[in-house]
């Protein structure tokens, strides 16, 4: 395996309709001698409102490569830390192994690959009694796993890019900039 020294990728994966379970994480993939190690060795401490800690996918379980992952949003309840460090923990766990079983992380120098992963879990999901848990789960595996390939195949290209530039945008940018003008 040649050596991976820094690779970022993201995914989103939509709800269930009525749900708030999008998922959307962020995710830094390199060796632990390089930038990525150092990051990951620096998040060892705690931040207010933004738990850290690291992947497992049960108890006794933690996941290879070490993969240390934090939220996006600020953490108010214990609800929320019940949902981010039970469902949200367990599918993106899964996730990093089944991407080691399906050949998109590398099985070989794994111990030599540490992982940082954002996590997106939007704050009404701890207030939902309506919440679908089987679908937090699924868009959290299937965000992570996909964010996790996209970051080994350094996806999007800079060439896709360029070819979308006028017929992808931002969702937030409707009726705010018109491409076809």
């Amino acid at each position: 395996m040649s050596e991976i020294v820094f690779r970022t990728g993201e995914a989103t994966v939509l709800a269930a309709e009525g749900q708030y379970t999008d998922a959307m994480p962020e995710v830094l993939i390199g060796s632990v001698r390089g930038p990525v190690g150092n990051a990951f060795a620096s998040m060892m401490g705690q931040v207010q409102g933004h738990t850290r800690m690291f992947v497992v996918r049960d108890l006794n379980q933690l996941v290879r490569p070490a993969t240390m992952m934090t939220t996006k949003a600020t953490i108010h309840t214990a609800e929320y830390v019940e949902l981010l460090g039970g469902v949200v923990q367990a599918a993106t766990g899964d996730a990093i192994v089944d991407c080691v079983i399906e050949g998109i992380l590398p099985k070989q120098g794994l111990d030599e690959l540490c992982m940082i992963i954002m996590i997106w879990l939007d704050p009404r999901c701890a207030e939902d009694p309506n919440l679908d848990r089987k679908d937090l789960y699924r868009t959290n595996y299937e965000a992570t796993k996909l964010a996790i390939a996209r970051a080994l195949k350094g996806e999007p290209t800079i060439d896709e890019l360029i070819a979308n530039r006028k017929t992808v945008k931002h969702y937030a940018l409707e009726d705010v900039i018109d491409y076809e003008a």
